[in-house]
């Protein structure tokens, strides 16, 4: 099974829409998947190395964002 991370900035818009976009492909692809959404700090970021928001890590692997700088 997939097991998929989310970590959003706490003012992060996105949650609700990232959710609902994730699950339609799953759906689509057939897939079940582990889903783990965390709202975050800019401190836990900062430990954690996440370089976005969202940060999508699909089995530990960082798949968003590609190249953005900061955690906002």
């Amino acid at each position: 099974m997939l097991k998929i991370d989310c970590y959003l900035s706490i003012t992060c818009a996105s949650e609700e829409a990232l959710r609902r976009n994730i699950e339609e492909a799953l759906r689509m692809e057939r897939l079940e998947a582990a889903l783990d959404m965390r709202r975050i700090d800019e401190k836990e970021a900062g430990r954690l190395g996440l370089r976005g928001s969202p940060s999508i890590f699909i089995n530990g692997v960082e798949v968003q964002p590609v190249s953005q700088p900061g955690f906002t």
